[in-house]
């Protein structure tokens, strides 16, 4: 047979479950996890932790480890982000920790925020750009307030000139932020924060998104065109530059198409190599974590649809202001709003899987997966009881209470 005449290679297709379970062992959520590599182990294989400033059971970046190795101590998980040389924080799917390794392939976005120049609506001058940049160099590391350009008051837009400079200079790549006080970013030079090895490296716009796409690609096991684009928040024509030649092979995965056919992705060739296998985690996971923060992702692989309603008005909320997903046996059964009171963690707000319409009665089934949760994320954050608010489905409420006292 000629090569002119040759048939292309036959696509390999996967079932939902099977891309289920791949996904889940990409993110570390099925099988053993590697506690010798701990937190920066985490964030090295994610190759990005999402932050955000709400915090009722923890702060998510410290959710996203506590998900993948049980109840590591908060202390370290801080220790494993901040300070250490080891990460820096910079615009990725979102605002997020990345390992400093990683700095060098951002250098794409970093030039075209530089070629766009200003920076949002405001305008600062050359002369304040350059104050703040000899000021770090003089003293070191500084926060906002340090430096002089704390908000005067909580909107954004009305940031002072140091505060917008020193935030553009973290755009720009001038500055980077490899630490946090108190939830304060802590300015430092780059060219004194980076690794000279890291920071010397001039590495191509198509050489960057490459590298970021296959560690996307890595970190979601199988994914969609529009998964790889939404995990380092990519330009479709920064993806469709390098996609052929990531190293990642393309798919199919029956269901995930529209009423349930076949769908295009890419698959990481290592996840393909052998079957998914293992324990599988039982948690409570943050609405950004990796596993969930694409909520078209979620509901093709979990068929759950989840959204976070923190900024929904209270009386338009269905499920809470914070609601967790429960994950359990490799599916998405329940989801709890939490809230501290002392030393007890309150489920606000509980629902489960299969409390509804004809199905209504099966959450049953998830009751003590419930508890496990509730009970490990109560012990991590230090409380000594749990209580249970609201539950969808109150005939459910004697077994949970027993399973929780227990």
């Amino acid at each position: 047979m000629t090569a002119a005449s040759a048939e292309p290679a036959p696509v390999t297709v996967l079932s939902a479950d099977d891309a289920r379970r791949i996904a889940l062992r990409a993110q570390g959520l099925l099988g053993a996890p590697d506690r010798r590599s701990g937190v920066r182990g985490v964030l090295r294989h994610l190759g990005a932790v999402q932050l955000d400033t709400i915090s009722v059971l923890a702060r998510s970046h410290e959710l996203v480890p506590y998900a993948r190795l049980g109840a590591v101590g908060r202390p370290a998980v801080e220790a494993a982000y901040w300070g250490a040389g080891t990460s820096f924080e910079y615009w990725s799917h979102a605002a997020c920790v990345l390992p400093v390794e990683e700095w060098p392939l951002f250098a794409f976005r970093r030039r075209r925020y530089r070629d766009r120049g200003q920076l949002w609506s405001h305008q600062v001058s050359p002369e304040t750009y350059r104050a703040v940049l000899d000021r770090l160099r003089a003293e070191g590391p500084l926060t906002s307030t340090e430096l002089g350009g704390a908000k005067r008051t909580s909107e954004w837009w009305d940031w002072s000139d140091t505060k917008i400079a020193v935030e553009r200079a973290l755009a720009f790549g001038d500055v980077v932020c490899t630490e946090r006080r108190s939830w304060k970013r802590v300015y430092a030079l780059a060219e004194q924060a980076i690794p000279d090895a890291l920071f010397g490296q001039d590495r191509s716009d198509e050489e960057c998104v490459r590298t970021l796409v296959a560690q996307a690609g890595a970190a979601l096991g199988v994914a969609t065109r529009a998964d790889l684009l939404d995990y380092h928040r990519l330009r479709a024509e920064e993806l469709d530059a390098v996609l052929a030649d990531t190293g990642l092979v393309p798919v199919e995965v029956a269901g995930w198409g529209p009423g349930g056919t076949r769908a295009a992705a890419w698959a990481d060739p290592a996840a393909l190599a052998t079957a998914p296998r293992g324990r599988h985690r039982t948690t409570l996971l943050s609405p950004f974590d990796s596993l969930i923060w694409d909520r078209a992702r979620t509901e093709r692989i979990f068929g759950m649809t989840h959204r976070l309603e923190a900024y929904t008005p209270k009386y338009k909320r269905v499920h809470g202001y914070f609601a967790m997903p429960l994950l359990a046996g490799g599916r998405l059964v329940g989801r709890v709003d939490p809230a501290r009171e002392g030393r007890t963690l309150v489920a606000r707000q509980v629902s489960l899987a299969g409390e509804h319409g004809r199905e209504r009665g099966r959450g049953a089934r998830h009751v003590e997966a419930l508890a496990t949760a509730l009970r490990e994320a109560a012990a991590w954050v230090g409380c000594d009881g749990v209580r249970v608010g609201a539950l969808h489905d109150e005939r459910l409420r004697p077994t949970l209470e027993k399973l929780l006292a227990d």
